[in-house]
Parts: C-alpha cells; sequence; structure tokens
C-alpha cells in the first residue's frame, strides 16, 4: 500500500499541478490502497486482530474509503467542473470516468447499505450477500479506473495494488459466499 503512494508521490507529472487536485488524486490512491484492506480485514486475514475487532475496523476503514472518494470528486469538481460533469452524467470521452463513478456509487451503497442493516431487518445471510456484492463491484469498477489512468501512479506498482486488492476481494468474496449458501 505504501509503495503506490511513495511512487505517486515522487511522480514528475505532480510537477505542475495545483495543489486541490495534487490532494484530490491521492485522495483515490489513497482509496484504492485502502481497498486491499477491506477484504483482510472482513475476511479476518490480518495478524493480531480478532475477527470482532477487525470487523470494527472494517467499519472505520469502510468510513475512510468514503471519505477519500469524496475528497477525490470534490477536489476533481473544484479543478474542472465540466469533466466531473461529463462523468457523473456518463458523457466523459474517457472510459475510465465511467468505472470511476460507477465504483464511487457502488462504495456509497455498500456504505449505505452496511449503515442501515438493522433498519432493513435482513437476514444476516441476506444482507452479506448484497454487502458482499456491492463490495466485489467497488473493486472491479476501482481497479479498472485505475488501470486506465495514465497519471502519477507508477504503472508496476499500481497494477500491483490492483492484482493484490482484486485477488483478497476475490479470495474473501468467495469464501463469504460459500459460506452464506451452503
Amino acid at each position: 500500500m505504501i509503495v503506490p503512494l511513495g511512487m505517486a508521490a515522487n511522480s514528475p507529472l505532480l510537477a505542475w499541478r495545483d495543489p486541490v487536485y495534487i490532494v484530490a488524486g491521492f485522495a483515490g490512491v489513497l482509496a484504492m490502497a485502502l481497498l486491499l484492506v477491506q477484504p483482510l480485514l472482513a475476511g479476518g486475514f490480518l495478524p493480531g486482530l480478532s475477527v470482532p475487532r477487525a470487523w470494527r475496523v472494517h467499519r472505520w476503514v469502510g468510513g475512510f474509503v468514503v471519505a477519500a472518494v469524496v475528497v477525490h470528486v470534490v477536489g476533481l469538481w473544484i479543478t474542472s467542473p465540466p469533466d466531473v460533469i461529463d462523468a457523473l452524467l456518463f458523457a466523459s470521452p474517457t472510459p475510465f470516468s465511467a468505472w470511476g463513478v460507477m465504483a464511487m456509487w457502488t462504495v456509497f451503497l455498500a456504505a449505505f447499505w452496511a449503515a442501515f442493516r438493522r433498519k432493513f431487518a435482513l437476514s444476516p445471510r441476506v444482507w452479506r450477500l448484497g454487502h458482499t456484492a456491492l463490495a466485489m463491484l467497488t473493486v472491479i469498477g476501482g481497479v479498472v479506473h485505475s488501470m486506465q489512468i495514465d497519471g502519477t501512479m507508477e504503472v508496476f506498482s499500481k497494477a500491483m495494488l490492483c492484482a493484490l486488492t482484486l485477488a483478497a476481494t476475490v479470495k474473501v468474496t468467495v469464501d463469504r459466499w460459500r459460506s452464506a449458501l451452503w
């Protein structure tokens, strides 16, 4: 997680960027890095954390992911409102915009689903399947969005972060769905 952030911080492409744009970009990189931690927490794979504690940390990290996405989008809005409007309306000529918008909405839905889980009165099985499906869509959208952008993230570390995030998410998703369905 630290390597892609460090590589992005040393990118020569930052030299002429406004501070708001840099913060917005780093918020996106941070959101992607935090997405790697989320399935590891949900699956109880991080050493030193009991499963209940890992789930509590998972909720907090989820809040940070949502906040990072909001900072990413608001920062891009400040630097170029027409580009953000085009992206939100799926009218942007850049395919990475559509993937980013889809990932944004699924991360918001996953957080909403989690925040109001008791109010929906769904069975734990149905809740878990829905939340996990939204998380998987978020990761797929985020990975495609990240990989299509030629920006401050260095190509190899970005690819490794995306591959690890996708692998961890698939592993936990398969485990969760297997336990929920059988």
